[in-house]
């Protein structure tokens, strides 16, 4: 999945933390209510401006900051 096009990170919105399409809703966000036992669905149904397409970039996303992480740490 490419992200880059979705996740936004601008230094006015949400302290520069990484949202999505520029909207107020940051990749934690997301990662936050997948970890809490909601479904994607109902992600979608909270936030009917989101779509599937955002919440798998946000996954994408927090997987590729993982893997440079582990790979800085070596």
């Amino acid at each position: 999945m490419e992200y880059r096009n979705i996740i936004t990170m601008s230094p006015g919105k949400r302290s520069g933390k990484p949202c999505i399409r520029n909207l107020r809703i940051t990749v934690y966000d997301i990662l936050e209510y997948l970890a809490s036992g909601m479904s994607i669905e109902q992600i979608l149904s909270d936030f009917p401006e989101l779509t599937k397409e955002d919440i798998y970039a946000c996954l994408s996303f927090a997987a590729d900051r993982e893997k440079r992480s582990i790979n800085l740490s070596q």
